[in-house]
């Protein structure tokens, strides 16, 4: 097993923020990158739960009934672990990125004239047409 130090383990660490910001999507190598990179942050967010998990585990087979006094740090740092803790994949923030908060670089390119998800069922309804529907409901 590689080093922390050695030139394989540098080979192999990821040089792509876990993030879509400044990713071209037509650029399909960075696309998988930063994909992958989202995806390892979020394993090694999962597996330091794990881990803290099983320290708050042996605490509380070592301590026994005083494990509420003795465990309580190990069980709050648990608790603030597990809201990350969930593998969830990058869908989500590909496909629904926020305009000027984390908006791709050449994405308004690719997808210009095609409904985005936050654009809604009914996005495509001219306004003259929704109009009418709202006036005929009253």
């Amino acid at each position: 097993m590689p080093t922390p130090e050695s030139a394989a383990f540098l080979a192999k660490k990821p040089t792509v923020p876990p993030t879509f910001d400044g990713v071209d999507y037509n650029d399909t190598p960075r696309l998988k990158a930063a994909q992958d990179a989202i995806i390892r942050e979020q394993w090694v967010k999962s597996m330091m739960a794990r881990l803290v998990r099983e320290e708050l585990a042996k605490c509380y087979n070592r301590e026994g009934v005083n494990h509420l006094e003795k465990c309580g740090k190990l069980r709050e740092r648990y608790f603030e672990a597990l809201k990350d803790a969930k593998v969830k994949g990058y869908l989500f923030q590909q496909q629904n990125y926020v305009p000027g908060q984390d908006n791709p670089v050449g994405q308004d390119q690719v997808a210009a004239g095609v409904k985005k998800p936050q654009d809604g069922i009914f996005a495509s309804i001219p306004a003259e047409v929704a109009k009418a529907n709202e006036d005929t409901r009253l």
